[in-house]
């Protein structure tokens, strides 16, 4: 690894964690997906954080090319489903801009969803676009300084994956500043 840095903390839910007993060689089913169905969009409607892969991938770029994973977290529903696209407000950060750079230059992009409750996880890969401010949209979102928008092409989602029980979320104060939408 040639470079790292780490996100801003401000929209990150704490929580605790404990291991659970699994049997490590236990395969769980894998269901695949082309569109969100009803169970994939009430799991995506009520986090309140999800983990997001950008690649900017120019052989020119020496040291600057790569692949940022980082954070985006709100209050439970900050993300809306219109079918098969998620809209995501972005707020106050750590200003590098490395997932929105990325997504400019290649939109290909990456989810993950987890729902702490049950230990499922749900994968999404698509197509990202930056919704920049000045546009009509962002003012729907309160605290928003833009959005993205996520065009779902295919998924996998993994029921009971996680072997780990969690403690109950401790909210980011810094969501005071943010609205139900």
């Amino acid at each position: 690894m040639g470079q790292t840095f780490g996100n801003c903390l401000k929209y990150i839910q704490a929580r605790q964690f404990d291991l659970e007993a699994f049997d490590p060689a236990e395969a769980k089913p894998l269901q695949t997906l082309t569109t969100l169905g009803e169970s994939d969009r009430a799991m995506v409607t009520a986090a309140y954080t999800f983990f997001i892969a950008t690649a900017y991938l120019n052989d020119a770029a020496g040291a600057a090319k790569g692949v940022d994973v980082s954070h985006r977290g709100g209050n439970p529903g900050f993300v809306r489903v219109d079918g098969d696209t998620l809209t995501v407000p972005d707020f106050t950060g750590n200003c590098h801009f490395n997932t929105f750079g990325n997504i400019e230059v290649n939109p290909r992009a990456g989810l993950l969803f987890i729902d702490f409750e049950q230990g499922n996880l749900l994968y999404l890969t698509g197509r990202a676009e930056v919704i920049w401010d000045g546009d009509p949209a962002v003012a729907a979102y309160a605290g928003a300084e833009r959005l993205f928008k996520f065009h779902v092409e295919q998924g996998i989602r993994v029921e009971g994956s996680l072997p780990l029980t969690w403690s109950t979320p401790e909210y980011s104060r810094f969501l005071e500043a943010t609205g139900p939408w």
